[in-house]
């Protein structure tokens, strides 16, 4: 069944996806061989993710007109600043520290291919397709990043849970952000379901597999991990100007000069404190420097 077939109009809109109900039962067979497995660290991360952008659905469809822009811009810096900062600080030294060359070419490749994934499936919302593309879009991007969040957590038993959760930390705002387009759309907010348990699905059997234990092979791929995170962190920096997503679901125009300026200032604030935070917590997880 395609992502959308059942919504093709606002009389849809109230009623649940199938596909997103398939997508929670799958989180929760997942969840169980988490456990069997004691996978905990991957567990704890696919299921705020889950909430984080499952709770967003019913504020997003509440969302009438406009909507408080500064709320957003904070809501994207503080994920942002926080992803970035995880990345930067918990991914790319692993990945040097293993193989300094291949490590860098790593984090290169995922920043490259992380913009192409992004830039080029922008191009299927031109498309006629049967599904819906907004649903599809973030639905391939949460398995693509539960995959590598699985491999990682797999590998690197020595990760805390503060990166997995900055990495996750923007499925809320994303989350809001879809449904509220979707809505808009005459869709199913519901369908966000399957991009919010899309990060357990692929986390947590990726977590069971690991990688073999070859230096150079994890450096690669430890440093493909940290570029598609970096990509993603720079993505979502909330960039005020008119026909970003920020001026989109904001309805905001070109007229609205005061407004940009204004949000400019909180985008800044927004992401400087999204990392102080890693970093502050970090700083208390470990008793200082």
């Amino acid at each position: 069944m395609g992502v959308a077939e059942t919504f093709d109009s606002n009389s849809g809109v109230g009623r649940p996806s199938w596909v997103g109900v398939a997508a929670v039962a799958l989180l929760v067979c997942a969840t169980a061989l988490a456990a069997v497995e004691g996978l905990w660290k991957v567990l704890v991360i696919s299921w705020v993710a889950f909430l984080a952008m499952g709770v967003a659905i019913p504020l997003g469809v509440r969302a009438e007109g406009a909507i408080d822009a500064r709320r957003l811009v904070w809501g994207y810096g503080l994920a942002s600043g926080a992803m970035l900062t995880s990345a930067a600080a918990f991914i790319v030294p692993q990945a040097i520290g293993l193989d300094p060359k291949l490590g860098g070419f790593g984090i290169a490749a995922g920043v490259v291919v992380g913009f192409g994934g992004h830039t080029l499936g922008h191009r299927v919302s031109h498309l006629d397709l049967p599904f819906d593309s907004t649903a599809a879009q973030i639905t391939a991007h949460a398995l693509s990043a539960g995959l590598v969040i699985g491999l990682v957590y797999g590998s690197m038993q020595d990760v805390g849970l503060l990166l997995g959760l900055a990495i996750v930390s923007h499925k809320g705002p994303a989350g809001y952000a879809s449904a509220r387009r979707l809505v808009r759309s005459g869709r199913s907010p519901w369908v966000v379901l399957l991009p919010a348990a899309g990060v357990g699905i692929a986390a947590i059997p990726a977590a069971t597999v690991g990688l073999p234990n070859v230096a150079t092979l994890n450096a690669f791929v430890f440093g493909f991990a940290a570029g598609i995170f970096l990509h993603v962190a720079l993505d979502f920096l909330p960039r005020c100007e008119v026909g970003s997503e920020v001026s989109e679901v904001a309805g905001i125009t070109e007229h609205d000069h005061d407004l940009l300026d204004r949000l400019r200032t909180h985008a800044v604030a927004s992401t400087t404190v999204g990392a102080l935070a890693v970093f502050g917590t970090w700083t208390v997880l470990n008793g200082g420097f």
